[in-house]
């Protein structure tokens, strides 16, 4: 069977016998009942676990609502008006209302990227910040030994309302939910102390109970509270196909569970050869983006067996941090090492690659030069034919196959 991977903006074909194939991995089909805004005015119209927003918050009430930052997909613009209409409705005031961009780790907004994030009528009408690290609230210390640490301006708050986006993440589990205060609102310190835990082996995609990353992150909220949340589930172009309001765990896990429905795949069992892409341009366009690709593809490998990687990586790696890690270590392990005692963001996602090569082989089919490649310990190769032969020559012509040409989106798990 001849099988097709995005790369760049071509394609890279590779056949593959039919009788070693195991799964071609894409996104379940589904029928959106709804979408966009519509999606969005029908959760808040039908909250889970909790009244509706403008029967909750008071007026007179400080409101902050805390959403996403320009490094992830949320189409804030897009929920943020029904969110203010609900709060109008409640009687609550302008002035008392601030939209706080969850920075995290991650850098300040120019103006013209806040106005963009929250849409043209809410920067307009309500006051709209950065959330600012250095100016933050203690709380106090969550059971694991993090610091609980949340801006001045959403702690003091009266009324907390948290947006964000539910999709797999290669450590929390998912994000949303409460991921929005922590690590969204929070210090430098308490993230290192969070995300150290990611060398976990329960820290993982698709998993929230027994996750510490995931109970550290809801332990560390809950000493704060949220009082409601509006998120939102993505389809692969980044358009809201679904969302959910309400209780910030209930409404949580229910957009969780419709995720799972488009993106969680049942495999047979692990196989030998994996071939993954990011599914092409822009998604590939550097090593850090195709990270997640990689990171899904973990959970379809045997133990021993090879990922054939797919990115065309035309821009590098894609992260000075991300590089100063994978060039400047001695193995692939001491990565892994430094994550626990030294969180990163960008060292991260290197540590994460060294994760997965404790387990298995990665071949990486990129633009990049050949003894680069070698030397942020992956294997070069020059198409995905030459690599998928080459691994099928390691692993005999019974070696099994599982293809993942959306890998970013597409979540592997056994079924027993």
């Amino acid at each position: 069977m001849i099988l097709e991977f995005g790369y760049g903006s071509t394609v890279q074909t590779v056949d593959v016998p039919d009788k070693n194939l195991l799964a071609e991995l894409v996104s379940n089909p589904m029928e959106h009942e709804r979408r966009g805004r519509a999606a969005v005015r029908y959760a808040l119209d039908n909250p889970v676990g909790a009244a509706r927003l403008c029967e909750t918050v008071k007026a007179g009430q400080k409101v902050a609502i805390v959403t996403s930052d320009i490094s992830r997909p949320l189409p804030s613009y897009d929920v943020i008006p029904d969110v203010l209409d609900e709060l109008y409705k409640a009687g609550v005031r302008r002035e008392d209302i601030t939209v706080v961009l969850a920075l995290g780790s991650h850098r300040h907004h120019t103006e013209e990227e806040m106005k963009h994030l929250v849409g043209d009528r809410c920067f307009a009408e309500v006051r709209v910040v950065d959330s600012d690290p250095s100016d933050c609230v203690h709380i106090g210390t969550t059971s694991h030994g993090t610091p609980v640490d949340f801006d001045r301006t959403v702690a003091e708050s009266d009324f907390r309302i948290c947006l964000g986006n539910i999709e797999f993440h290669y450590f929390a589990g998912y994000s949303g939910g409460y991921k929005a205060l922590m690590p969204g609102v929070s210090t430098p310190d308490a993230i290192q102390a969070n995300h150290s835990m990611m060398i976990s082996q329960d820290a993982c995609a698709g998993k929230l109970e027994g996750n510490p990353v995931r109970e550290d992150i809801e332990e560390a909220g809950a000493m704060l509270g949220v009082d409601y949340i509006v998120n939102a589930v993505l389809d692969e172009h980044k358009h809201i196909v679904y969302a959910v309001a309400g209780d910030v765990v209930k409404a949580h896990r229910e957009g969780c569970r419709y995720l799972d429905k488009m993106y969680r795949k049942p495999i047979p069992e692990r196989a030998d050869i994996v071939i993954v892409s990011q599914g092409g341009a822009p998604k590939d366009a550097n090593l850090y983006q195709t990270q997640k690709a990689l990171d899904n593809a973990k959970h379809a490998v045997k133990k021993g067996g090879t990922i054939i990687l797919l990115g065309a990586c035309n821009e590098g790696l894609g992260s000075k941090r991300f590089e100063e890690w994978l060039v400047g270590s001695e193995s692939a392990h001491a990565m892994v090492e430094r994550i626990g005692r030294d969180f990163q963001l960008g060292g991260h996602k290197a540590a994460a690659i060294g994760m997965v090569l404790e387990n298995a082989d990665i071949v990486l089919v990129s633009e990049m030069e050949d003894d680069f490649v070698r030397s942020i310990f992956l294997k070069p190769a020059h198409s995905a034919q030459e690599a998928f032969d080459e691994a099928m020559k390691k692993y005999g012509p019974d070696a099994t196959v599982i293809a993942m040409p959306f890998g970013g989106a597409t979540l592997p798990m056994t079924e027993n």
